[in-house]
């Protein structure tokens, strides 16, 4: 009952709905990774590339979308007490007053400091069907959360009541991935652990460091971190597209 709408950027056109048979683009080695910074100088110099979670929202509060579905959000990345890697996911999600679902932050994440951040942000982050906040891959980090709904229809009345109260950040909305695709808990620590130590040795960093850390996971999981990303994509959208029909019915926009 919803519509989906993919977004990237093609030659310069920001597009909202391309056609899944014309996203071969994405694929083409070195595209480039669009946040809500970037999108003028692409469109500027005609460029084509995905947009993150950031860009996203950009893009879908600018056309009037209400709801969208993502993997996984940017946060506080481990070592940012160092690095300075905080995720423009974060500042974007406490500007837009989208519904975002996600399960929890990318796993190179921190969690307990990225859901500092949110609250920092004043993002109200909703468990759906779990009352600890998930870990992407794996089924929870453990941190309790403070408010959980368990149905599209108790998400959309939270909708209504921002709507009437002028919310200016999203709400994020969080779910674990599937049972029978999640990674165990453990595992997944360690492959983040190895991954982030051979990023230092071969000197990755900025832009290049999260498609660089998810494609050593995937080889220290054989490829079961993988699968688990696609299960989760497909989990978010279907919870994202109840949602936006349960606002629809309850006009809660």
């Amino acid at each position: 009952g919803a519509v989906p709408a993919l977004v990237a950027v093609r030659a310069g056109l920001v597009k909202v709905g391309v056609d899944p048979r014309d996203l071969d683009f994405l694929l083409t080695p070195g595209v480039l990774k669009l946040a809500a910074r970037d999108l003028a100088v692409a469109v500027a110099r005609r460029q084509s590339g995905g947009t993150t979670v950031a860009g996203t929202l950009a893009v879908a509060h600018a056309v009037g979308i209400g709801v969208m579905a993502t993997g996984g959000i940017g946060g506080v990345h481990i070592g940012a007490e160092i690095t300075g890697d905080v995720s423009a996911d974060l500042a974007a999600l406490g500007r837009y007053p989208l519904v975002v679902v996600c399960a929890g932050a990318k796993a190179i994440c921190d969690p307990r400091r990225t859901a500092e951040a949110l609250d920092s942000l004043g993002v109200s982050v909703v468990g759906y069907q779990t009352e600890t906040l998930p870990a992407f891959l794996a089924r929870s980090t453990g941190i309790p959360l403070a408010h959980r709904a368990d149905s599209a229809r108790e998400i959309a009345a939270i909708v209504r009541a921002r709507t009437a109260m002028d919310a200016h950040q999203a709400l994020l909305v969080v779910q674990p991935p599937p049972p029978h695709a999640a990674l165990d808990t453990d595992e997944l620590g360690d492959a983040v652990t190895a991954a982030l130590a051979k990023a230092e040795t071969d000197d990755v960093s900025g832009a290049d460091l999260t498609p660089y850390l998810l494609d050593a996971i995937a080889r220290a999981t054989d490829g079961r971190s993988l699968a688990a990303n696609l299960a989760v994509l497909e989990a978010n959208a279907s919870l994202a597209a109840a949602v936006a029909v349960a606002c629809s019915e309850m006009s809660a926009w």
